[in-house]
């Protein structure tokens, strides 16, 4: 892959990754409107691996939280905040993981990669981040978190299997819905996020494997730290404006995008 290509790959995983408006749908529609061939499942993985990193450093300290959380959790010993973040991540986690295995065996993951249903998704689920986003309560904070909350927001997150939905953008719905406020919604997604890359890294990883060379891996290191910037850049500039801008403009941008692609769909 030129490095061009590589780094259109990376901005797009980058900068849609953790902002409400779809990684896996501009990726999916990304070769079919450049003409650029499919970037493939290896370079996904590097890219993922890279957006991974960037959440990691910039929420360290509640990764260190949740890390030293799990001794306790193994020994079902809850009795601390870390040992807590570290249940209602695990809680919030175990329903997408369950889901994206079946869907992915069964290949209903492949029948769902389409620009109608990108466009539909991008819609529905833009007017529902609006909804709750203005309806919302702001009356619980990020380190109120509840395994009765992260229970709703994990199976809420399921839906983000359906490309266009935006796992990022359902989460805080979900978050929004039960009344977090929108700085601490935006928080406990991209937590929520950690496991679920993780996740989605070692089953991508797991098929790659064996197609691997020399040429591959060095394409998915570069997209790899392409992608790290990208997504480290569109983290701290959503969690600063959070603070004093609503989630609406990436609602109408997934209106006037979803608009355009089911033009193209149907046209």
């Amino acid at each position: 892959m030129s490095l061009l290509h590589l780094l259109l790959v990376a901005v797009v995983q980058g900068l849609t990754e953790f902002l409400p408006i779809s990684s896996s749908g501009h990726l999916i529609l990304l070769p079919s409107l450049t003409g650029l061939q499919d970037q493939g499942q290896t370079i996904d993985v590097a890219v993922h691996v890279g957006t991974l990193a960037a959440v990691v450093l910039y929420f360290w300290a509640d990764v260190k939280k949740a890390l030293r959380g799990i001794p306790g959790l193994l020994r079902w010993q809850i009795n601390s905040q870390e040992t807590w973040l570290a249940l209602c991540l695990a809680v919030a986690t175990i329903p997408v993981v369950v889901v994206g295995l079946i869907f992915n065996l069964t290949g209903i993951d492949d029948l769902l990669r389409s620009t109608a249903v990108i466009g539909w998704t991008m819609i529905i689920f833009g007017i529902v981040l609006y909804w709750t986003d203005q309806k919302g309560a702001v009356e619980k904070t990020a380190d109120r978190w509840s395994i009765r909350d992260a229970v709703v927001m994990g199976l809420w997150q399921v839906v983000a299997l359906i490309p266009g939905t935006s796992r990022s953008g359902i989460t805080i719905s979900a978050a929004r819905y039960l009344g977090y406020a929108r700085h601490d919604a935006a928080k406990l997604s991209m937590l929520m996020s950690i496991p679920t890359i993780m996740a989605s890294g070692v089953l991508l990883g797991a098929e790659v494997v064996a197609d691997a060379n020399a040429d591959v891996a060095r394409d998915g290191a570069i997209a790899a730290v392409f992608a790290f910037f990208a997504a480290l850049l569109a983290l701290s500039l959503m969690m600063r404006l959070l603070r004093t801008v609503s989630f609406t403009p990436y609602v109408i941008y997934r209106l006037v995008l979803g608009a355009v692609l089911l033009w193209i769909a149907y046209a």
